[in-house]
């Protein structure tokens, strides 16, 4: 999927990347970056809202496995099973998210899975960032892929 593709899609099926204004920067198999601006997802300091920046961060791993999975042709219903968020430091400005696979060697043996059993789960990581890319969070998520016939 081109990033354009992408942000439509988030925009049209997760209704929350169009409220916050959720921008698909960039989007390749390594990872996927995107950009929120500050005002949908302010909070009472003039700082994001830290559901934003989760949210964000949890929406950039889900679209690297997102597209990774149609790449493949795999159809899947892909939900987070859980995950852990850290807040290095607060953002004054837009904010971006940056994913990647926490292990990229586990890739095949989550898309073996996949396809034998119908179910394979796989840890991505995010990176909050503001504007100018330096670090103010971090998340992991585990994520479940269920095969087209399985409800999520």
């Amino acid at each position: 999927m081109t990033p354009d593709e992408l942000e439509r899609y988030l925009h049209e099926h997760i209704p929350l990347s169009r409220a916050m204004a959720v921008q698909v920067v960039s989007a390749d198999p390594a990872s996927v970056l995107l950009r929120a601006p500050l005002a949908p997802n302010i909070n009472h300091r003039d700082t994001v809202f830290g559901g934003s920046a989760s949210a964000l961060s949890i929406l950039a791993a889900w679209c690297l496995l997102h597209q990774r999975l149609r790449a493949e042709c795999l159809e899947s219903r892909l939900v987070i099973q859980r995950n852990t968020m850290e807040y290095e430091q607060p953002i004054a400005g837009a904010f971006q998210a940056r994913s990647a696979l926490l292990e990229p060697q586990q890739w095949l043996r989550f898309t073996q899975m996949l396809s034998r059993k119908g179910k394979a789960r796989i840890a991505v990581a995010s990176v909050l960032m503001d504007d100018e890319g330096t670090p103010a969070g971090r998340l992991v998520g585990e994520f479940v892929a269920l095969g087209a016939g399985l409800p999520a």
